[in-house]
């Protein structure tokens, strides 16, 4: 049993094996599908027309996502530490809404929560670490891209996050149809674009749109400081090379170094 927890574990915790990343990859591939299925059920036509279906799909993401917390809790020792931890909540916000629904139809307008699913992808996000590049922008550009491509995803999931809380908050009523629509609105918001084609009526509403255009003006600055950051990196790495210290690790030595200035052991013994 313990081997079985063991082999469990390093599938659903670890990503570096064959079998971790295909559960990852499985994994990423159903969370975009059932959040794509409560956008799509969002829209009035469409709900109309494939309601059944849409019903369907959501159950049978309830039942896998409720499959793999079980298997979680199975293959960890600390369970409770998971259960409360960040990725644990987002793990139970991700299916509470569809067995609240069920016992009570009244909280149906919960299962908005499931769009929380989206984060669940950062659990297989990974930093790479940067080449030492030359002082061209075009290699800066090139080693500021595994970080803008997470600020990218980033962006994207408070757009997301956001335009499903406004269509709450605002409703129909107040121009936010649906989410797609929303999360629309709260793309041109966070850019500071701002076309003024739907707008908040409720004092709620405008606070929330407030903050967004606040944080947008943050936002923008970030990718210029990512590729900013990267070019100084650059300029101070000149003059150095790669070689690491079979100590320590560090690297980035000046070249006639004899020793390494983090530990002081001597570089290629």
């Amino acid at each position: 049993m313990n081997q079985f927890k063991e082999k469990l574990y390093i599938i659903i915790f670890e990503a570096d094996t064959p079998l971790g990343k295909a559960w990852d990859i499985a994994l990423i591939l159903s969370v975009l599908a059932s959040v794509l299925v409560v956008m799509l059920e969002s829209v009035e036509s469409l709900k109309l027309q494939y309601d059944m279906y849409f019903e369907v799909a959501e159950w049978l993401f309830t039942i896998l996502f409720t499959i793999e917390l079980v298997l979680r809790l199975i293959s960890t020792n600390k369970k409770a530490k998971y259960i409360f931890s960040f990725y644990g909540i987002v793990d139970i916000l991700s299916i509470l809404p569809s067995y609240l629904a069920m016992i009570s139809p009244g909280l149906r307008s919960l299962e908005i929560i499931r769009t929380f699913r989206l984060l669940r992808i950062f659990r297989i996000l990974k930093l790479n670490r940067y080449m030492i590049a030359s002082s061209s922008l075009s290699n800066a550009l090139n080693a500021s891209k595994p970080k803008i491509i997470v600020f990218l995803g980033v962006i994207t999931t408070l757009a997301f996050i956001m335009g499903a809380i406004m269509y709450l908050v605002e409703g129909k009523e107040n121009g936010f149809t649906s989410i797609p629509k929303s999360i629309y609105w709260a793309i041109v918001t966070v850019t500071t674009v701002g076309f003024g084609d739907v707008v908040p009526k409720t004092a709620l509403g405008q606070l929330i749109s407030s903050l967004l255009m606040i944080l947008g003006y943050g936002i923008i600055a970030v990718p210029t400081g990512l590729v900013t950051s990267e070019i100084v990196h650059q300029k101070i790495s000149e003059g150095r090379n790669d070689l690491e210290c079979s100590s320590c690790g560090e690297k980035m030595h000046e070249n006639n170094a004899a020793f390494c200035f983090s530990c002081g052991h001597q570089i290629g013994e």
